[in-house]
């Protein structure tokens, strides 16, 4: 008993001591010079890692520890900074190019859980139902909690046909869902366009890859023609587009505004670096008529559609219809790496043209109207996934004062109760009149049509 009791003592001692030669240690620390800083800290990194491998109760993969230890650095950063190895770089190029082995999900991390911001439409998890806010619990019955993003897409990519099981925990609810799917080459088509009625167009964008400019310009001339020439209105439907390509979204924002050389700015970018402050205006070239424009968001619009939206509202070129978007206004440039691996990284924040930034805040519809589903008590308690929910997420940054655009809300409880749920995707199946927002947004169209022959006729 003596003995163990001088072993607590002299353990106090040390502790004591290890203190006050610590507390000397911070002062230098705080007294160094940012060069002499960055040394200790890697010097710090150095002798963690020699400590590792010579008592660590395995042998241990110095490779595996440096990439978790540049995997845990850029997670601190925010959500959307990462390192990706080879293989996930591939695969994320692959994805740009709109061609990828998977189940097609979007996913980032809410509270430290993989949550899926947006299913993407035609693919296998869209099709079996899986939405924007499940909670990825498990990947074939591994849990994902200590899982990376770039590890969890690592598990659900791979070759068509192969199989893999989600389970999901959804809110409002207390049971788990089991998804058994099917990965399928995901061939992302991300435009799809039809006549509503006779004068007005509809085009869904669900994704902004390289092509997507060049195929919106042409959806939009085989509208005109297939309408006698010209629109009465279009709806252009932005509603769970998780982003894509940054001069893509300008591209599309461009063909509704730069009709001069002092209206074309569509997006701005402020970062540190001078290579980050950047404008982004129209090319010169042809533009659409001006005919009235609805775009549909919600919660799933995210970065490029975001941009899109923002800018279009700005210029007063369309009225914003829907519900308050995700909220990412950050820029990432991908650096490659060395073996073929890349590096994510954010450098900067985007603005509007009026300067307002988007950053954990999103684009405010001017008229607000929530998704005419049925739902059940529990579901309509569900909150919609935000930037804001994220973890580590920037915060707004800087903002230009400006007037914000009130936003109107529809109140249409009762109509919306008495529809039926809805899951399959708006204006292609299933009757168009089940989507309250897009039946909403027409009667838009068709109202501003009759108000101009009203002025008309008062002339």
């Amino acid at each position: 008993m003596l003995q163990t009791k001088t072993k607590i003592t002299l353990g106090l001692v040390a502790s004591i001591a290890c203190l006050a030669i610590g507390g000397a240690a911070l002062w230098r620390i705080y007294s160094m010079t940012p060069d002499q800083e960055g040394a200790v800290s890697l010097k710090l990194l150095a002798d963690v890692l020699h400590v590792v491998e010579e008592n660590y109760v395995e042998k241990v993969d110095r490779k595996k520890l440096l990439e978790g230890a540049v995997n845990g650095m850029l997670a601190a950063l925010d959500p959307h900074s990462a390192y990706l190895p080879p293989e996930p770089f591939t695969e994320m190029k692959m994805e740009i190019a709109g061609s990828f082995g998977g189940l097609g999900i979007e996913i980032s991390l809410k509270e430290g859980r993989l949550t899926v911001v947006s299913p993407i439409e035609d693919t296998p998890a869209w099709r079996a139902g899986i939405k924007a806010g499940d909670h990825i619990w498990k990947i074939d019955g591994t849990p994902t909690r200590d899982l990376t993003i770039v590890q969890a897409v690592k598990k659900m990519r791979g070759e068509r046909g192969t199989k893999v099981t989600l389970t999901i925990l959804r809110n409002g609810e207390t049971e788990p869902r089991v998804f058994p799917l099917v990965r399928d080459i995901i061939r992302t088509r991300s435009l799809k366009s039809r006549t509503l009625e006779a004068g007005y167009g509809y085009v869904r964008i669900s994704h902004f890859q390289e092509r997507t400019g060049e195929d919106f310009a042409n959806a939009l001339r085989n509208l005109r023609a297939g309408n006698g020439g010209t629109l009465k209105g279009l709806v252009l439907d932005l509603r769970n587009n998780p982003g894509g390509l940054l001069e893509v979204a300008v591209a599309v924002a461009g063909r509704f505004v730069g009709e001069r050389l002092d209206n074309g700015l569509i997006v701005y970018t402020e970062g540190r670096e001078a290579l980050a402050r950047r404008r982004f205006n129209a090319s010169i070239g042809e533009k659409e008529p001006r005919y009235p424009i609805v775009v549909l968001i919600n919660s799933g619009s995210a970065s490029a559609s975001e941009i899109v939206a923002g800018a279009l509202q700005d210029h007063g070129r369309a009225v914003i219809m829907g519900t308050p978007s995700f909220g990412k206004g950050s820029v990432q440039t991908v650096v490659p790496m060395k073996d073929g691996a890349g590096l994510k990284l954010t450098t900067a924040l985007y603005y509007t043209p009026k300067g307002r930034s988007i950053q954990a805040k999103g684009i405010i519809p001017d008229v607000i109207v929530e998704n005419g589903e049925l739902k059940t008590v529990a579901e309509d308690k569900r909150e919609d996934f935000h930037e804001r929910d994220l973890d580590n997420h920037l915060g707004n940054g800087k903002e230009k004062p400006a007037p914000e655009k009130g936003a109107t809300e529809e109140k249409e409880n009762s109509e919306k109760k008495a529809r039926p749920a809805q899951h399959a995707m708006p204006g292609f199946e299933g009757d168009v009149k089940k989507d309250f927002q897009l039946v909403r947004a027409l009667d838009l169209l068709k109202s501003w049509e009759v108000l101009q022959k009203m002025e008309g006729e008062t002339k």
